[in-house]
Parts: structure tokens; sequence; C-alpha cells
């Protein structure tokens, strides 16, 4: 996984089933459900009693996570289903459907902190002295949502599932606006009731602009975005270097779930069998799907011919880990 939290593909990584990709994503969002149900309680009643409304803006946060932990639990469920007539690649892209729940999820409870923030700025006389109390259950928050991050995305990046990786970044940015709360509450306390709106406000706007980001990300996955170029390379190489494989070119891919689905046309001698040519070309297959997350690969083999070769009838030497065309 690279510093932005995308998942990059690892030819040393394991493969894992879409059973183990399932069950671990059980594993880590019962764990955020726990921790999210606690915290929500917490943050909620002691903002109303503190009078914070950064405090019950992070409360209401916490509480939109155990929606997307529930939509994660049913998304994981289904997407492990195998395939079937009506769904012959399999239900993976349930993970997609279900990271763009999320991040709309994120982007509409963003949008109406940010709102009710600006309400409060507009009328700084209503704006109460919270309690010292608040501070301490913020900064708790922040330990805990931490914490949870760095379990979720080891878990994630452990089984390569983008949909547990926009998960445990969501717990991230509880973190971050734990830490804002915080921020905001030990202003007012210092005597600047506006910071605690403006905290709220702050909030809001992070978790609108995340949530924009997942939506929007996985709505192009389901619009069969492909891979990047550092992937869609190694995958190429993968090809290339088969034995018998004399070229590679219109390698094509598109996203189901956190698995990939791939397209290619590879070249092999034209004065070899048919039964060779498909031998080499089932070769190709195996060695991708062994080395990279690829749920389908699709060959058409096409002719080769050395450059040079004057005479149809003439027998061509294979050449073995050639390189791409």
């Amino acid at each position: 996984m690279n510093d932005s939290g995308d998942l990059i593909d690892d030819p040393e990584d394991t493969r894992h089933s879409a059973a183990e990709r399932s069950a671990a994503a059980a594993r880590s969002t019962w764990v955020s459900v726990a921790v999210n149900v606690a915290l929500s309680g917490v943050q909620i009643s002691v903002g109303v009693l503190a009078k914070s409304q950064g405090l019950i803006a992070d409360g209401i946060h916490s509480l939109s996570d155990l929606i997307a932990d529930f939509v994660v639990l049913f998304a994981s469920h289904h997407g492990a289903k195998e395939a079937d007539a009506d769904h012959p690649y399999g239900h993976q892209r349930f993970e997609n459907a279900a990271s763009m729940v999320v991040g709309a999820l994120l982007l509409a409870v963003g949008a109406g902190m940010a709102w009710t923030a600006i309400g409060k700025l507009e009328n700084p006389a209503s704006i109460p002295v919270v309690h010292a109390a608040a501070l301490a259950v913020a900064a708790t928050a922040l330990v805990a949502k931490e914490l949870l991050f760095r379990y979720m995305l080891k878990i994630a990046t452990k089984v390569k599932s983008g949909m547990l990786v926009a998960n445990a970044w969501h717990a991230r940015s509880d973190a971050a606006s734990s830490l804002v709360v915080g921020i905001g509450i030990a202003g007012n306390l210092a005597g600047y009731p506006l910071l605690d709106p403006i905290a709220a406000l702050i909030v809001g706007l992070m978790i609108a602009k995340m949530g924009w980001g997942f939506a929007w990300d996985a709505l192009h996955e389901l619009m069969d975005r492909g891979i990047d170029e550092q992937e869609l390379a190694a995958i190429t190489s993968t090809l290339a270097g088969t034995p018998g494989v004399m070229g590679v070119h219109d390698v094509r891919t598109r996203k189901m779930g956190d698995m990939i689905v791939v397209d290619a046309h590879i070249e092999v001698d034209a004065t070899i069998p048919v039964e060779a040519g498909h031998d080499i070309a089932v070769a190709a297959r195996r060695s991708v799907m062994e080395r990279h997350r690829v749920l389908s690969l699709m060959t058409h083999v096409d002719p080769w011919r050395r450059p040079d070769l004057d005479h149809v009838g003439e027998t061509v030497p294979i050449r073995h880990g050639a390189p791409a065309s």
C-alpha cells in the first residue's frame, strides 16, 4: 500500500480467498462497532451535559461509523458469495457499492454538522462555556480512535481490501476530528467560546471531504475504471515473462471489488501448433493468477513472426521471457 492509502500489487503478497477476506472484514468491523458504540454514547451524553457542540458533533461522527460498519459487514458477506448464473464474475462489486454508500453517508453527516456549526457562529451570544469533562472525553476518544485506525489498517493491508482501507481511514478521520474538537474545547475553556463551534465546523468539512473522495472513487470503479499504471505494468510484465510469449499488447483491466478482471492479447510463434499456443496462453493465465490479485484473465492469442522470416514454413525457435511489445 502506498502513502496515500491506495493498495498496490505485490507479487510477494499471499492471495486471500473471498472467505478469508470476509472473515477479516467481520473481525475488524465488529471491533470497530464495539468501540464506536461506547464512544458515541459517552461523547453525546457528556457533550450535552458539558454544553460542547464540538463533542456532540464528534459523537454523531462516531454514531455514523456504526452505520458504516454495518454497511461493510453487509457488503463483505454478500461479496464473498460465489459466482452464479446472474453474476458470472462473482459478487465482489458489493464492496465498491458499499464504499460509495459509506462515502455518501460521510458527505451527508459532514454537511449537516457544518451547517449546524455555522448557525452557532452566526449567533455568538448563544455559545455557552463548556465543562472541563468534555476535554477529558475528547482526549480519550482521540487515543481510542487512533488505536482503532492502526488495527483496522493492519487487517485491511494484510488481506488487500480497499473497502476495509476506506473504513480504516474513516476511523482515522475520527481521530483527527477528536483532535480538532479537543483543541476547540480547550480554547473555549481558555476564554475563546467561538473555538468550540469552529472545531465542529472543521470536523464537518473534514468528514464531508473524505466522504466525497470515497464516493467519487467508488463511482468510477463501478464504471469499470482501470487499475493504476504501476499495477498494470506488473501484470503486463508477468504475461511477457511467460515462456513462449513473444509480445503483449492491448491489456485492459477493470475492478471487481478489490479484484481485477483482465483482457490481454499475447503473441506466440505463428509456426507452432494451435494446441501449443493454447498451452502458452494457459501458462500465462496461471502465472498472472498466482502472482496478482486477478479474478479473471481472458487472453487472445495473436500470431508472431520473426521480422526476417521469409518462408512461412520455416521453424522459429520459441523465445523465453520476451519483453512486451
